[in-house]
């Protein structure tokens, strides 16, 4: 965990709320007894008082999934599944943590929230360099965005504590192991006073 206090630029700090699906988040024991929507609810809160872009992130493909390849090793089921996609994808989020009517939700089709999306278009259309990143799976859609986003030179900090996965140990092998190679992992608490100080 970071020490050094954090600073924000406002207008150049982008938080992602990262697939706070409703299917996922609302059935795992790790999210209840770490306290991750509650935690990511607050860090919410303080990002729209400091005026910060939220962007969501969320899964979803067109009805009989042709964006799924059968080599894709982790979607394929849902291919082979009798599941129809929501058309409305604010519907997978969960209530705690719902968008706004101006907050993009960015749909993607694979793990990386910038692999064959709009997500890079809007984020130099609001000149983001910084990406604060809360979400669920931490061994899914977060080191997935971590790996990619630090390649493309932003400058990352990971909510420990707004971030939640089945494998407890995995969780806390990239935020203690991995992550600090490439992103500044801290509370949430340390975030929304940062936020707060501007």
């Amino acid at each position: 965990m970071a020490t050094a206090p954090l600073t924000f630029n406002p207008g150049q700090t982008a938080i992602f709320m990262a697939d706070f699906h409703r299917e996922g988040m609302g059935d795992n024991p790790m999210v209840r007894e770490r306290g991750t929507v509650h935690k990511a609810r607050a860090v919410l809160e303080a990002a729209r008082q400091a005026g910060v872009l939220v962007v969501y992130i969320v899964v979803n493909f067109r009805p009989g999934y042709p964006e799924i390849a059968d080599r894709n090793v982790i979607f394929r089921e849902r291919k082979t599944s009798a599941r129809v996609p929501p058309m409305d994808p604010v519907s997978l989020i969960i209530p705690e943590v719902q968008p706004l009517s101006h907050e993009p939700v960015v749909v993607k089709h694979r793990v990386n929230a910038f692999f064959g999306t709009d997500l890079e278009m809007i984020l130099r259309a609001h000149d983001i360099d910084t990406l604060v990143l809360l979400g669920h799976a931490t061994s899914g859609v977060i080191l997935s965005t971590v790996r990619y986003a630090a390649d493309a030179d932003y400058r990352l900090v990971v909510v420990e504590d707004g971030c939640a996965d089945r494998d407890a140990e995995m969780h806390t092998f990239l935020m203690q192991r991995l992550f600090p190679r490439q992103a500044t992992v801290v509370s949430a608490e340390a975030v929304i006073q940062a936020l707060a100080r501007g």
